[in-house]
């Protein structure tokens, strides 16, 4: 278990790296369009999310924004927000935003664990868990500030096939209820 706790530590704080160096900022267009999305849904509720006409997006056309995201991200972070504001933690929408990729990071790393280790044994699990922690292919698509689909997507795929394997094996209800709420996610 402590290796476990090292290896999602290492996953999150090597993609803090410009966090340190520079600033807490959301990088490129699309995390920066991602989190104008979240801020949105995190100040007018869910229903207004989805019946949302962005005149500034696409200009001078405009854009539907609920019915054309994928909502995952969004819906996350948003949740994420609430959560943590409701412990009275005061954290602007931003800083979650800037901190969802390395902090699903974290959590991937322990999913493929999981997954692996359903597999192949724990020593193959906390190699696997290792590996994506330290990727380089990985650490660029989730590095702090950069709020994409991928920050949650990766996790979410892999918890998916670890519930499905986890079904294939075991078939226990819990986790074919699980697994098929992951795949509508």
């Amino acid at each position: 278990a402590f290796t476990l706790i090292l290896i999602g530590v290492l996953a999150f704080s090597i993609r803090l790296f410009s966090v340190i160096k520079y600033e807490s900022v959301i990088h490129e267009f699309d995390p920066y369009f991602n989190f104008r999305v979240t801020q949105f849904l995190s100040k007018n509720g869910i229903y207004e999310f989805w019946n949302w006409f962005d005149d500034r997006t696409w200009y001078p056309l405009g854009r539907v924004i609920g019915g054309t995201v994928y909502p995952g991200l969004t819906l996350t972070a948003g949740s994420i927000w609430w959560f943590v504001n409701a412990l009275n933690i005061p954290l602007s929408v931003e800083t979650v935003c800037v901190f969802t990729a390395p902090i699903f990071s974290a959590i991937a790393s322990w999913a493929t664990y999981l997954l692996t280790k359903e597999a192949k044994g724990t020593g193959a699990g906390l190699m696997a868990a290792a590996i994506l922690a330290m990727v380089p292919s990985y650490i660029s698509r989730s590095v702090a500030g950069s709020y994409d689909n991928e920050a949650v997507a990766i996790f979410a795929l892999v918890f998916t096939f670890y519930l499905y394997v986890k079904v294939m094996v075991h078939l226990m209800l819990l986790h074919l209820a699980s697994f098929l709420y992951s795949i509508m996610y």
